[in-house]
């Protein structure tokens, strides 16, 4: 057979054919994508996806329920249930189910209640020392007194190494017992040596999640009984927490009384909390911690914790919106490390009880927040005597001030209502409003 005879021009037209084919490849010249008016599920696409009239349904807890009981163990069975068949609700009746261990959350599972009449609440910790060493490999211990620790329960193991002053943390969850020995689901990675002074508490979050997607808790109260439960800070812990997670929402849930946080986040995107409360816990309102991107925090309420809204390290383009932060023993809202491109908006920052605002100093140029937009806030009354309502520490630089009203109705004293470090970078103030302060904005000097 003859080959075909290619002209110098056929050749061309051809390369520019396939030099066009790597674009679209590439997705340099996407087609439009026409709007879909009749959604179907196809296997591998998460886009549009369709309304079902009776999608997959677990209730728990009452008489009625399909799984009855108030336990993690019920609430558990029916997550890993629906986990098991791709996605569908676990839908919690009211009434109070206690916690032994944490409700972990899995891919495309939705755990929603009956509102505040569906109380999830922890169980009072129980805790004891390591009777022997535990190397990283065992996932076994021995145990002073394992009777608080049966078979179901989740543990927290901490220790501190005596050279380097270290913290260690392990979270894991018993599964086997036999006397004072104790069987874990998991080995630990880490050395817990009798020399460290180890210790085993029943500590876990309420419901988590890693490594997961597509989740959704709504409708119900998350009681952590911090009366009866030693602190678990919240790079581990809390109402919920969640960690290497994306695509959550969180709707219409009250966190309340964990002795840490109320709700935190660490390296997870595009979480959204709208019409939540976290309340009364000892350290940490709302944590958007370590690298999460996109948070969003709309028509929440944040009171009497810690700090109100903690962002942490590396947090970008976030939007807190239309939030009442009132009442936190510490500061409304603090931001630093590497946190950028964040806009808080509409919100009421009051009656805190140091700052309204705090920018954290950091360890310098290029480690503080920059880019950070404060827009159409109302701060009001917030701090002692000497503080300022916003407070920008360290080489900080970058962040705009828009149409802020700041309020004092207390006596003067010497109350500022924006306070600059001396060594501070330059920030944008635009149309902002002052009432009642001792000054306006200051910067303090160098020798103070």
């Amino acid at each position: 057979m003859i080959a075909p005879r290619v002209t110098r021009r056929g050749w061309l037209a051809g390369l520019a054919a396939t030099a066009g084919w790597g674009r679209l490849a590439l997705g340099q010249q996407n087609p439009p994508t026409p709007p879909e008016l009749a959604p179907k599920a196809i296997s591998g696409d998460p886009r549009n996806p369709a309304e079902w009239a009776e999608p997959l349904v677990i209730s728990v807890g009452g008489p009625d329920a399909d799984i009855q009981g108030f336990t993690d163990r019920a609430i558990q069975a029916a997550v890993d249930y629906i986990a098991a068949r791709g996605s569908g609700t676990a839908r919690l009746t009211t009434g109070t189910f206690t916690l032994r261990n944490a409700v972990y959350l899995r891919p495309g599972v939705r755990l929603t209640g009956a509102g505040e009449a569906t109380i999830l609440r922890k169980a009072p910790m129980e805790r004891t020392a390591l009777a022997r060493d535990a190397d990283w490999y065992d996932q076994e211990l021995a145990l002073v007194d394992a009777s608080g620790f049966p078979p179901g329960c989740g543990i927290c193991l901490e220790g501190v190494q005596p050279h380097s002053g270290a913290r260690i943390v392990v979270k894991r969850t018993v599964i086997a017992r036999d006397g004072n020995r104790v069987l874990l689901d998991r080995a630990l990675r880490e050395n817990f040596w009798v020399e460290f002074k180890p210790v085993i508490s029943s500590l876990f979050p309420l419901v988590t999640a890693e490594n997961a997607s597509r989740l959704a808790i709504e409708n119900l109260v998350l009681d952590g009984n911090r009366a009866e439960n030693a602190a678990l800070d919240g790079n581990y812990a809390g109402c919920l927490w969640f960690q290497d997670c994306s695509d959550i929402t969180i709707r219409n849930v009250i966190a309340r009384d964990y002795n840490g946080d109320g709700i935190s986040w660490q390296i997870c995107h595009d979480v959204m909390l709208e019409h939540c409360k976290s309340l009364d816990n000892t350290m940490l309102g709302m944590h958007p911690g370590s690298g999460s991107q996109r948070p969003v925090i709309r028509d929440c309420e944040l009171s009497g914790n810690g700090i109100g809204v903690f962002f942490c390290w590396g947090v970008r383009h976030g939007l807190v919106e239309r939030c009442d932060i009132h009442d936190n023993t510490d500061s409304g809202i603090s931001i630093g490390h590497r946190d950028h491109g964040n806009l808080i908006r509409e919100c009421v920052i009051r009656n805190n009880g140091n700052h309204g605002i705090l920018f954290r100093p950091e360890r310098g140029e290029g480690f503080t927040a920059t880019a950070n937009t404060i827009e159409n806030c109302r701060i009001v009354d917030n701090g002692g005597e000497n503080s300022a309502a916003v407070e920008i520490q360290g080489v900080t630089s970058g962040n705009r001030f828009i149409r802020n009203h700041f309020e004092e109705t207390r006596d003067r004293a010497r109350r500022v209502a924006i306070r600059l470090a001396p060594e501070s970078g330059e920030q944008s103030f635009e149309k902002n409003r002052f009432q009642g302060f001792y000054r306006d904005i200051e910067r303090v000097k160098a020798d103070t």
